[in-house]
């Protein structure tokens, strides 16, 4: 998605936009959204009218003043995290804006054509594309085969394949055919096709909370609603020390004091790069030519672990394609492809067009030779899984030529009173096994002999699955061919499981007793007939190159149309969920060790005795210079460190396939130790830096 890809993680113009949504976010309504940062903008109003009631009674406090700025910036540096991620989005959200061409479009009507305004077609109308027409909205082509350049989408170059009557029948409005004439039929209403509904969703217009985000948006508040309610209290703990130690009540906590204790207990810094977090899950997808439709889609990726892939176009390259003619006894190679030729003529589908095409490459057949005698053709059809033609000789003889799968053409000689030789049994037998699809033709009561169609295994998906092993993630492929089939090409492929002979209903079936198991299921389909298990699974991969159906049924679009990329979704997923809970434990860690720096200053005095040193200055760790510098810096520090972690959030924690344990170990030892060592040492560095200065 070159086109659209941010390549920088930050630039100038992002950065300013950022800067500038940063105040437009401190409105109550937006900010109340973050329960945390809420509370601190709560506390920065406070202390800003402590400052001015103290500037106008004549008693001014240039730390107050510190504490309230600084209280300003955390709220503002965690809007700007939210911002940027937004930006991000935004900016993708432009480019595709520019892709979006407004054309012109031919729109049939009964019998004739009518020039009209893309944006007056309506779901229903068809349209006819010409080369070097601009597809005006979504569709299914119903008529015709095309090149169609979709790089204003996806970015690639190279043209593909649109045709109808299969599984790569959608356009997308905006992209261009290429060659060739197709009747497109439009699927969506102005204003909500593929197009706009990316560049909502990258915007974050539509963006909402997920269940795992909503749920740590609930700890991370009930946490600072204890930790205000124990700031609280201590104004009479402090009240009743002070009267113990005989020091005067003046010395009591002051609200910007209490405040910054506050700010600096509560879980501020995931508090501010929560959003952050979410929005770069689904920038991260997209940067891969992946739209996901809801973050929970993206979750739940991260926790998936039995993957249910469509055969054709997901593990294969897509239609099987006649490959070789192999005869039975007594009948020629020639009268073999002959009668496959004839036989397919009416095989609207892929692999019947691929079976006339290989005929007329390898004994150039022409259609003179093939009409020249009277044909009724037999279309093919899923339930009778045959195509042919009855041909009438000059003596008026009726010949019944069919082409189909073995047990179809079983049936038909069996019907002529003919039989089906052993060898032929064998041929078929010995393809399947070789993941080869062998058609049998058959001429009245007599096999003439097999058309083998071959699966080609898409190049390097064996490695991938084998990463996905190494995941935990158990690969199942569906197909609707028969057993033999199917084990080879998933012996070819590497997956660890398959359904054989699938039905729509056996896909949906698989994937609810995975999920009644308790296992996250994802599935990858192109095709109409993977739709309702595309909706049912947890993570709905849909192919940007199949069916209308399967797009809308699915929670993600690959644009690329490569299966093989799943891997890349799981670590985005599990790239998320690691992240937010790094982040979420560095957090808490540096609450922890910020009350080593807070908690001792703001003590020290009581119980002193002469030398001003008291019993609680035993906590005080750190060294830290006074009990105003080591507030301050706390403070100070709260606010950096969210601005500090910001590219992590945005680019997410490295991942790396290990276990779930081993993740979690790791994670402990460096965001939890971190977190806790970071404060110790920078607070320390701060505070030295504005002794220094107030030395100065």
């Amino acid at each position: 998605m070159s086109t659209r890809q941010i390549n920088s993680l930050f630039n100038q113009k992002i950065l300013i936009q950022a800067t500038k949504d940063s105040f437009i976010k401190l409105n109550p309504v937006i900010l109340i959204k973050n329960p945390v940062i809420f509370m601190v903008g709560i506390g920065s109003v406070l202390t800003t009218i402590a400052v001015i009631s103290g500037l106008f009674s004549g008693n001014f406090s240039g730390f107050n003043l510190n504490i309230s700025i600084w209280l300003w910036f955390t709220v503002l540096f965690a809007n700007f995290s939210e911002a940027i991620a937004e930006g991000r989005g935004k900016a993708q959200a432009d480019s595709l804006r520019k892709s979006r061409v407004q054309t012109m479009a031919c729109r049939l009507v009964g019998d004739k054509e009518e020039l009209v305004a893309a944006p007056e077609l309506r779901k229903g109308d068809v349209v006819i594309c010409d080369a070097g027409d601009v597809i005006p909205s979504d569709g299914e082509v119903v008529e015709g085969i095309a090149s169609v350049d979709e790089s204003a989408i996806t970015g690639e170059s190279a043209p593909v394949i649109r045709e109808s009557g299969g599984d790569r029948s959608a356009v997308t409005g905006g992209t261009k055919v290429i060659s060739d004439r197709i009747l497109v039929k439009i699927t969506s209403e102005p204003g909500d096709n593929f197009l706009d509904r990316m560049i909502a969703l990258v915007e974050g217009a539509k963006r909402q909370k997920t269940p795992n985000e909503i749920a740590l948006s609930i700890l991370l508040a009930g946490l600072s609603i204890i930790f205000l309610l124990a700031v609280v209290t201590l104004p009479a703990f402090f009240r009743y020390s002070l009267t113990a130690s005989g020091l005067p009540l003046s010395q009591n906590l002051t609200i910007p004091v209490l405040i910054a204790l506050l700010v600096c207990l509560i879980p501020t810094t995931i508090g501010g790069l929560l959003s952050a977090i979410g929005i770069s899950g689904m920038d991260r997808l997209l940067q891969r030519n992946i739209i996901a439709t809801s973050g929970k889609a993206i979750e739940a990726a991260g926790d998936v672990d039995v993957l249910l892939l469509d055969k054709t176009g997901t593990i294969t390259l897509g239609n099987r394609m006649a490959t070789n003619f192999f005869p039975a006894d007594g009948v020629s190679e020639v009268d073999l492809a002959h009668a496959a030729q004839l036989s397919s003529l009416s095989d609207e589908t892929p692999e019947g067009r691929s079976i006339v095409i290989l005929a007329k490459e390898k004994f150039d057949f022409r259609g003179k030779e093939i009409h020249q005698k009277n044909a009724v053709f037999i279309p093919f059809t899923a339930q009778s899984k045959m195509s042919g033609v009855d041909l009438t000789d000059d003596k008026g003889i009726v010949h019944h030529i069919r082409k189909g799968s073995s047990e179809a053409i079983r049936s038909f000689i069996l019907n002529g009173n003919g039989f089906f030789p052993k060898k032929m049994e064998e041929k078929v037998a010995e393809l399947a096994r070789m993941g080869a699809t062998p058609l049998v033709v058959a001429e009245d009561n007599k096999v003439l002999g097999i058309i083998q169609l071959k699966d080609i295994v898409k190049g390097g998906i064996k490695q991938r699955f084998a990463q996905l092993r190494s995941m935990g993630i158990r690969t199942v492929m569906i197909t609707g061919d028969n057993a033999l089939t199917a084990a080879a090409i998933a012996a070819e492929a590497g997956v660890d499981d398959f359904m054989a002979e699938a039905t729509p209903e056996d896909k949906l079936r698989r994937i609810r007793e995975e999920q009644a198991n308790g296992h996250l299921v994802g599935m990858i389909g192109d095709g109409t007939n993977d739709a309702p298990a595309l909706a049912q699974a947890d993570i709905g991969i849909a192919m940007n190159s199949g069916t209308q159906a399967a797009r809308e049924a699915g929670n993600m679009v690959d644009l690329d149309s490569n299966p093989t990329k799943l891997i890349e979704v799981v670590e985005v997923g599990k790239q998320l969920l690691m992240t937010r809970g790094a982040l979420t434990t560095f957090s808490i860690a540096n609450d922890v060790a910020k009350y080593f720096a807070i908690i001792p200053a703001i003590a020290v005095s009581l119980y002193a005795g002469k030398d001003g040193i008291g019993p609680l200055s035993a906590l005080n760790v750190m060294h830290l210079g006074s009990p105003e510098s080591a507030i301050l810096s706390a403070v100070i520090f709260n606010a950096l460190i969210i601005i500090l972690l910001v590219p992590l959030a945005l680019k997410g924690v490295a991942y790396k396939p290990v276990s779930a344990n081993t993740a979690l170990i790791r994670n402990l030892v460096i965001y939890g130790f971190g977190g806790i060592l970071a404060p110790f040492v920078g607070i320390k560095i701060i505070d030295m830096i504005i002794n220094l200065m107030i030395r100065k």
